[in-house]
């Protein structure tokens, strides 16, 4: 293949990144490594893999996402994908896989000769579905190049331990145990961290600069007084009226509050005929600023879903967590709680309570960014690199 003949002269590889269009988290981190891989050389591509299927198999998944998460299917989803996790290996010596393992392995084909025909070095996984469909390549003994899976997520998602893949990097040293308990190899495990931007989440503009690009955004006044930023993420879960509410029986006519409710025009509709006359508040839709808008802000505000709570962690701004969508993000709240890295809490009053602590204590405020410098890696995108080239050297050796 042209692609290894380059990779072994001149050190140039071909990678093939596989997201899938659930939420926007994936795509954020597919596209964070994206633009890091190509800024040092590397040829890469980006694929929604259910897209390779059809676009019609992939808007259909991603809507049934949508309705899980306002329901209680993906919760319970969730919890039936533990037990497979915990259990499958004893079903017949582990010979039975689970219904996502057999409906991912359907494409599998169609994917490796999308591999084969793109002459790719290595493939990334940020997705459990084309990490199924890559596992059942590797078990029929098709797939000859790397296949390493990133998790996004601060927990072992149910299913992951079904799949086969050469590695699998993982948020934190300290989630090691609990992957080998679920099945994963312990020589298999690289915890070196979820990939952000790290040109946008490292950088930081200057406080009043950033307020002043910010106001041309939202279209507000700007003031010197307390700035809240709240993050409804892209399905805009959990109680936001009922926290802007709370921050604004808080706030005076000096503080900032801006909701960025991304592409739901619903919710942005109903929070600005809520709280239309508040001079304090605004809501605004997607927004590809978030960063200038974290260095804006004083607390952010958001569900405890892996990418922009690590976004934040690597920016380094006081975080508080919101309602959770039951399951995996369950999990990112407790290790960040924990960890010291954001407070984490469904009260609504009690968010909007440690938010005004967090914008005032400065040694409160402090204590949680230690903990997110002490435990958020800003270079994981370089990391992941480099686990890729000696992958990659291991197979040709």
């Amino acid at each position: 293949m042209l692609a290894t003949v380059l990779f072994r002269i001149f050190g140039i590889m071909k990678i093939l990144i596989l997201s899938c269009n659930t939420g926007e988290g994936h795509n954020s981190s597919a596209n964070s490594l994206k633009k890091h891989f190509e800024s040092i050389g590397a040829e890469c591509e980006v694929a929604d893999t259910l897209a390779l299927v059809s676009e019609t198999v992939s808007k259909r998944v991603s809507d049934i996402y949508v309705f899980s998460t306002k329901s209680s299917l993906f919760e319970n989803a969730y919890r039936l994908g533990g037990y497979v996790s915990d259990f499958g290996e004893d079903l017949i010596g582990g010979m039975i896989k689970s219904p996502v393992y057999l409906t991912n392995k359907i494409y599998a084909n169609k994917l490796y000769n999308h591999i084969k025909e793109g002459g790719f070095d290595a493939v990334v996984c940020v997705h459990l579905f084309p990490a199924e469909a890559i596992s059942a390549l590797k078990r029929g003994a098709k797939l000859d190049v790397p296949s390493i899976f990133v998790m996004t997520d601060y927990t072992c998602i149910p299913f992951l331990p079904e799949t086969c893949l050469d590695k699998y990097v993982i948020a934190h040293e300290d989630l090691i145990e609990e992957y080998v308990e679920k099945g994963i190899p312990r020589e298999k495990i690289v915890p070196i961290g979820i990939p952000v931007d790290e040109e946008k989440f490292t950088a930081r503009v200057e406080k009043s600069e950033a307020r002043r690009r910010a106001c041309e955004i939202a279209g507000i006044e700007n003031s010197d007084g307390r700035w809240f930023l709240v993050m409804s993420g892209s399905m805009g879960f959990g109680n936001l009226g009922g926290l802007i509410a709370e921050l604004l029986d808080r706030c005076d006519d000096n503080d900032r509050i801006i909701c960025v409710c991304g592409r739901n025009e619903k919710l942005q509709a109903r929070l600005e005929t809520e709280f239309e006359g508040q001079k304090s508040f605004k809501a605004i839709g997607f927004t590809k600023e978030v960063s200038l808008l974290m260095d804006a802000s004083d607390v952010l505000f958001t569900k405890p879903g892996g990418i922009t709570s690590t976004e934040a962690a690597v920016k380094n701004i006081p975080l508080v967590h919101t309602a959770p969508i039951p399951g995996l993000e369950d999990y990112n709240a407790r290790f960040f709680h924990y960890h010291n890295m954001s407070y984490s809490t469904t009260d609504v009053a009690m968010q909007a309570t440690v938010a005004m602590r967090l914008a005032s204590d400065e040694a409160y405020r402090n204590r949680m960014l230690e903990g997110q410098r002490r435990n958020a890696n800003p270079h994981t995108c370089q990391d992941i690199y480099e686990l890729i080239t000696k992958t990659i050297n291991e197979y040709e050796n």
